[in-house]
């Protein structure tokens, strides 16, 4: 299916019982995901459409990145370059998205093993400056990688202890769709990012050393399989939270 078939195409059979994410309602969004490129897979399309609403979005990104399986393809980082080769690509993701980015600057694939009352309270200093009015992570224990688990676990307990308001708290689960329904249900937030597909594809190819062989794949069609095909373009036309308790 093409670009334009995806953004004309109905999408009421993936939203019915779905409340809908309005930008235009927000005061600021804060995104705390753990690597650079999260930011883009899970919710790029929503920070574009708040960024396109005056809204600010800032992604506070957990670590560097630096322990990154993909080096490029071909190879263009080594893992001594890493950090700066990720860092410089988040920038522009983060450009494209018209996103602010910050870093926690924890260590990449040690996360789980940080304290994370320690990480709330880091979290909660950002909080504190920007007082968002909606906040989105990882659905803790429902988001494949430690690291992710880990961020999403501190996340969600630096916004339930914040003193200084109660923010939104949308979490993105990861993982096979049937398996996260049967153990979670159905999301309860969607966003629409149908008129921002092409920045949300622009910020994913910005994390190049990440994401070309992705795309050199979708190119060739060598994972064109039902379910492969299903994910990319929904992936495309929305993006979908659970809310996270905050009592």
């Amino acid at each position: 299916m093409n670009r334009v078939e995806l953004v004309t195409k109905p999408i009421d059979h993936l939203t019915e019982g779905l409340d809908e994410f309005v930008p235009a309602n927000e005061r600021h969004l804060l995104v705390v995901l753990p690597h650079p490129d999260d930011e883009s897979f899970a919710a790029g399309g929503t920070m574009a459409r708040c960024a396109d609403a005056n809204v600010p979005v800032t992604f506070l990104c957990g670590t560097y990145g630096d322990m990154g399986r993909r080096m490029g393809s071909p190879f263009f980082a080594t893992r001594e370059s890493m950090r700066d080769v990720r860092v410089s690509e988040l920038r522009e993701a983060c450009r494209v998205l018209g996103a602010t980015p910050r870093w926690l600057g924890l260590r990449d694939r040690t996360v789980e093993f940080e304290d994370p009352h320690d990480v709330a309270a880091r979290i909660r200093d950002h909080l504190d400056e920007l007082s968002p009015s909606t906040v989105i992570t990882f659905f803790p224990g429902h988001a494949v990688h430690p690291d992710h688990d880990a961020l999403g676990h501190a996340t969600h307990l630096a916004v339930r202890t914040w003193a200084g308001g109660r923010p939104n708290l949308l979490a993105v689960a990861v993982g096979d769709r049937a398996d996260i329904r049967a153990k979670l249900g159905p999301p309860h937030v969607y966003c629409d990012v149908r008129s921002v597909v092409e920045r949300k594809l622009g910020a994913l190819a910005a994390h190049r050393s990440q994401t070309e062989m992705m795309f050199q794949r979708w190119e060739r069609g060598d994972e064109d399989d039902e379910q492969t095909r299903t994910f990319r373009e929904e992936m495309l036309v929305l993006e979908r939270y659970y809310r996270l308790p905050l009592d």
